[in-house]
């Protein structure tokens, strides 16, 4: 019997409809010779340091550090029925075919299955790209053979085995360093976690740590030919800052003066050039997930849910967990059947594919950048949009447009700089002018054009200028401006940052090293990092933004640099990759791994944590003091004679210096940053 284990009841569903497995039975299909059952996520976990011995139970110093010589797995309790289901099934087979999700993590899903069962017959690996009818035939008579995919097998555990050795360890380490300095909550480390919360509290205090400037500019109206524009004054030396603003009133307002009292302005010189944008590669996980959080204010998590839903349940886009935005060439070939299929789905869309250029070949095809996974893309067959809901659809024209764009002209524009002279006083004007549209006509209005780098103002269409023309003066605007401090981050943008962390980091040899590698975390797991990380009350939202709460301050401030350093878990990340690769093994990553822990802790196991501490709010109804727990809906203060008291208060909402412990344990204290 051909046993095929998949990740998701729905996905099984699917790839049972395509073998022809129709007859349903207990949480499997069956056919002839073929069996179909799934795995809902993860059906067995880690077991917890109390499995390893009873002594784990009650947390202590002097037990740490906990490294276990045997790891071992156990069937979660919610899902046992259907972990029973699985392993009668894989009993009886003679050969198996792994159909999870393609990547670490739906490896390890079922390989963790398949060792706890001890099964050793033949096995193949189904690898799947997007789970429409065609692309699973497509798939069926491609299989992998098993040792293909293994090595995801063996980075996976090497993560997940990484994370619950600093977990369990550095949390209980530090959380018991806290309560001897009198900090009552629990202060959870985490491999990735840590790393991504001190992006959000160095983001905040520089915030808290910005001064403002003010500085002057000046705008000046002029019109030539009965069209008018704006030019912008180029302030002198030894009156400006690094950036060119003008840093001193009088030198402005003398400026201003003698600007409206010229009358005209005369053109020294017009250059003009021709720019040429191709289009944006079809979107990663991470791109897109930035990308909707700064359209339409979705969480990261949200922009994920609705990325798997138009993949699983629409069947209208390929697999969205990918970190790269470029197609293998191979996939050439069905451009034809993908655009007549867009078409099917919405026919308004037939006069802007028959204007495609089906032949035409960007960027975006490139089989020496794509990883396990390629960009996210249109599927084979039409999907029904009437059944997406607006978000969904939303999500589905973006992924569609940047999928058109491979096949539309380059954006092209004409960038015009002009050099003016008003009453002794030098004036820039900058002007665009587009020439072709090309694949901008499909992006959607309001997502950012960052292509050119140029602000609003700057978007102008010029007059026909030339040297010597002369321009009237309508209007002389003196603006005081101050500058502003950095924005505060929005979920987008900080994965963003965990992708990108190798700009942050400032040490040569470790930047380099970090040049070509994903970051902080995966496209998979950015997103539940984030979420859990707003679970556990250490980030909050503040409208778009996510700001650090008083306990991420702590937490940062106690745990060693390098626990907190991005560099860090970004090389650790590559040592995955190498994992993957067959560059390093399982044990030996491990060893380094409970290496480096041990000494951590022996390292900090007397020392005493500088937390400075803020009484928690008082009980709204009863007035006793409050703590702070953790709830489906993130953090929460709740009354401390809970269940008598049942008293609850948002954090956000507490008063100033009453949101429990704050983090003080630099020598010189800084200003906790306000939430804007």
């Amino acid at each position: 019997m051909r046993v095929f284990l998949c990740e998701k009841p729905s996905q099984g569903k699917d790839i049972a409809r395509v073998l022809g497995a129709g007859q349903r039975g207990n949480g499997c299909y069956s056919g002839a010779g073929v069996v179909v059952t799934w795995c809902i996520g993860h059906l067995v976990e880690a077991v917890p340091p109390e499995g390893y011995g009873e002594q784990y139970k009650r947390w202590a110093i002097e037990q740490l550090p906990i490294l276990p010589e045997r790891w071992r797995v156990e069937p979660k309790a919610a899902t046992a029925a259907q972990f029973k289901v699985v392993q009668q099934l894989v009993a009886k087979a003679g050969e198996l075919v792994i159909a999870t999700d393609a990547d670490r993590e739906g490896e390890m899903i079922a390989r963790e299955i398949i060792d706890l069962c001890g099964y050793h017959g033949p096995i193949q690996r189904l690898w799947l790209s997007a789970l429409n009818d065609a692309s699973i035939r497509k798939a069926l008579g491609a299989l992998k053979p098993s040792a293909e995919t293994l090595p995801l097998y063996f980075s996976a555990l090497a993560r997940s085995r990484a994370d619950w050795l600093i977990g369990m360890n550095l949390s209980r380490l530090f959380t018991l360093l806290g309560r001897q300095a009198g900090y009552t909550g629990v202060l959870s480390v985490g491999r990735v976690q840590t790393p991504t919360l001190k992006l959000v509290v160095d983001r905040d205090r520089e915030i808290a740590r910005f001064v403002c400037v003010p500085f002057w500019a000046i705008e000046v109206a002029l019109s030539h030919a009965g069209q008018s524009f704006v030019a912008s004054w180029t302030p002198p030396q030894g009156s400006t800052d690094d950036a060119g603003r003008c840093l001193q009133q009088p030198v402005a307002q003398q400026t201003a003066k003698r600007l409206r009292t010229a009358g005209s302005a005369q053109v020294l010189s017009v250059e003009t050039e021709r720019v040429r944008e191709g289009p944006p590669l079809p979107f990663d996980l991470g791109t897109l997930q930035e990308v909707c959080s700064k359209q339409f204010g979705l969480d990261v998590q949200e922009t994920l849910d609705i990325a798997q839903a138009l993949y699983e349940t629409h069947k209208a886009t390929t697999y969205p967990r990918s970190d790269s935005g470029y197609l293998p060439e191979s996939m050439l070939a069905e451009v034809p059947a993908v655009l007549d299929s867009l078409v099917k789905t919405d026919p308004s869309l037939r006069p802007l594919i028959d204007s495609l250029d089906r032949q035409q070949r960007s960027r975006a095809w490139n089989d020496g950048k794509v990883t396990a996974h390629h960009g996210i893309i249109p599927t084979l067959e039409p999907a029904n949009v009437s059944a997406m809901s607006d978000k969904e659809l939303a999500v589905y024209r973006l992924i569609r447009a940047h999928y058109f764009a491979q096949f539309l002209p380059h954006h092209e524009f004409d960038r015009t700089v002009a050099q003016l002279t008003c009453g002794g006083q030098p004036l820039v004007a900058v002007g665009k002018q587009i020439a072709v549209a090309g694949w901008r006509q499909v992006q959607a209005a309001s997502e950012p054009e960052d292509g050119d780098g140029e602000d609003a103002q700057r978007g102008q269409v010029l007059p026909v200028l030339q040297a010597g023309t002369s321009c009237q003066v309508a209007q002389v605007e003196l603006k005081a401006l101050k500058t502003l401090p950095p924005k505060p981050y929005t979920q987008g943008e900080l994965v963003k940052a965990m992708k990108g962390v190798a700009k942050l980091v400032t040490d040569p040899r470790l930047k380099q090293k970090l040049k070509d590698t994903t970051g902080i975390g995966t496209e998979a797991t950015r997103a539940n990092i984030i979420s859990g990380l707003l679970a556990r009350g250490y980030l909050l939202k503040k409208g778009r933004a996510i700001r650090a709460s008083d306990a991420a301050f702590t937490l940062i401030d106690a745990v060693p640099a390098a626990i907190a350093d991005p560099g860090t878990t970004a090389v650790w990340e590559q040592a995955l990759d190498m994992i993957e690769a067959g560059q390093m093994t399982l044990d030996t990553f491990i060893a380094k791994q409970s290496s480096w822990v041990a000494q951590l802790v022996q390292q900090y196991r007397g020392a005493t944590l500088a937390i400075k501490l803020s009484p928690p709010p008082d009980c709204p109804q009863c007035g006793a003091s409050m703590r702070q727990r953790g709830g489906k809906s993130g953090a929460f203060w709740s009354c401390s004679r809970y269940p008598d008291c049942k008293g609850t208060q948002p954090v956000e909402d507490a008063p100033a210096g009453k949101r429990g412990a704050s983090s003080r344990t630099s020598s010189t204290p800084r200003r906790r940053p306000k939430a804007n």
